[in-house]
Order: structure tokens, then sequence, then C-alpha cells
């Protein structure tokens, strides 16, 4: 909730600051342009779905935390960042248990 809360502020504040204006002012461009795009393709429903699936692939760099920083960038709502977070890391779960159910079972380890 912490992330979700404050990087858009944080980015808000930043941009109208001396030194890190143009640091934080590019990722807010970035993520309001991405934002808009993804919306304008999909709709709400597709943003909740796209996180979802981003959260939910087990690679590095796209857990929940970087979801979570994605969803605020994007400005969704609490609740349906709350909820595509948590069935990401789910199905990143269910990923994962699998895969190494058929290591086991490969390697017979």
């Amino acid at each position: 909730p912490v992330v979700y809360m404050f990087a858009r502020k944080f980015l808000l504040w930043g941009a109208k600051q001396k030194h890190i204006g143009k640091f934080c002012g590019f990722f807010l461009e970035k993520g309001e342009k991405a934002g808009r795009k993804l919306t304008k393709s999909t709709g709400r429903f597709g943003s909740f779905l796209a996180l979802m699936l981003f959260v939910g692939i087990p690679l590095p760099g796209t857990g929940a935390w970087t979801g979570v920083l994605g969803a605020s960038f994007l400005d969704m709502g609490f609740k349906s960042t709350v909820a595509s977070v948590s069935l990401g890391v789910v199905l990143a779960g269910i990923i994962m248990t699998v895969v190494s159910l058929l290591g086991l079972h490969i390697f017979g380890l």
C-alpha cells in the first residue's frame, strides 16, 4: 500500500523540484503515456488483466512490487490493483509449483 499511495505523489512532487525535476517528469510522462495507450487499446478490464499477467509471469523484475509501482503510474484504482496483483502472485506461485514438480519428475531429484 505504501508504494501505491506514494510513488505517484513523489513523482508529481519531484517533477516540480529543481534537481530531480527532469528525472521524475520523465517517469511520470512515460507512465501516463503508457497508461493511456493501454487503457485505450484494452479498456479498464484489459489493464487489470495485463497487470495480473505481468505479475504472474515469474521473471526477474515482474513481481508484486513492480506491479504495484506500475499500477500507481497507470493510475489504477486501489481495489483493482490489489486484486490484480494478488491474482498475479497466485498465478506465479502455480506456475513455479508446476515447473518445480516437473523438474522433480524429469530429473528424479
